[in-house]
């Protein structure tokens, strides 16, 4: 990346939508350099679709999303592949290939993207997959993983061209407590050993605000709270105070909008 201003993403006024359904509503938030940011909300609040954005898969409707001083969707398709080569994904599904092994998908972005020799990507490949505690596993095929080993590996593949920036799209999901509590110290971990920024999205409030240094909090396109993680678990926001502690009644309403069931059933 060409710059070093303090906020490696800087988003203003951000809009989006999937034909009528109006994703996205103004979005305004700052990503710090160096440190670990968590973006939290409900399913469907537009989080995965903030993390397209940034990445340039999506283009917005209005405003701006800059990573590092540059207006992603002004970028040429040059620019902004050069960009995406600084950015690593952990996808929500792991996103492995499934007919090749552990080891094949480290390789496989250094293969495609470097001009790297194959003993040097081999010495790479088992270095990344050391650093999530899978070295041992690298002979192994994707279904032969457990869950909470696919993600590890995912994230391997992620940091395995050493990027500026990781983006997470729910990487807790579907782990069981210890896989969860090993992946969410890897991200910290990680961030700090490689000096790197990541962005965690999520609807796990307790494992992402352990790890995070600050957090954004999404509701109806628009960010409802932020702060430290402390300040989050002590906030008295409504919005917050339900999601924190899993509260039925609050602003996001259990029930989707309906006529009344008494009417339904015409009692």
């Amino acid at each position: 990346m060409k710059g070093r201003v303090e906020h490696i993403i800087e988003i203003d006024d951000l809009h989006f939508a999937y034909g009528a359904n109006q994703v996205l509503r103004g979005i305004k938030l700052r990503v710090p350099r160096g440190k670990v940011v968590a973006i939290l909300g409900v399913s469907g609040s537009g989080k995965s679709t903030l993390l397209k954005l940034i990445g340039g898969q999506l283009r917005p409707q209005r405003g701006r999303v800059r990573v590092d001083g540059q207006v992603v969707h002004e970028l040429g398709d040059r620019d902004l592949y050069r960009l995406r080569r600084e950015m690593g994904m952990m996808f929500q599904a792991g996103g492995l290939f499934s007919d090749i092994s552990v080891f094949e998908n480290i390789a496989f972005p250094m293969r495609e993207l470097t001009d790297l020799p194959e003993d040097l990507i081999r010495r790479l490949v088992l270095m990344k997959l050391h650093s999530v505690g899978l070295r041992g596993a690298h002979t192994l095929m994707p279904n032969e993983l457990s869950g909470g080993m696919s993600r590890r590996v995912a994230l391997a593949r992620a940091i395995a061209l050493d990027p500026t920036l990781i983006m997470y799209d729910e990487p807790f999901a579907g782990l069981d407590p210890i896989s969860l509590n090993v992946i969410a110290n890897l991200i910290r971990r990680l961030n700090d050993a490689l000096g790197i920024t990541s962005i965690v999205v999520t609807y796990d409030v307790f494992e992402s605000l352990k790890v995070a240094d600050y957090a954004y909090f999404l509701h109806d396109g628009v960010v409802v709270a932020e702060g430290t993680a402390q300040e989050m678990l002590e906030s008295r926001d409504e919005f917050v105070d339900q999601f924190v502690n899993a509260k039925p009644d609050g602003p996001v309403a259990f029930h989707h909008p309906a006529v009344p069931y008494r009417e339904t059933l015409r009692l």
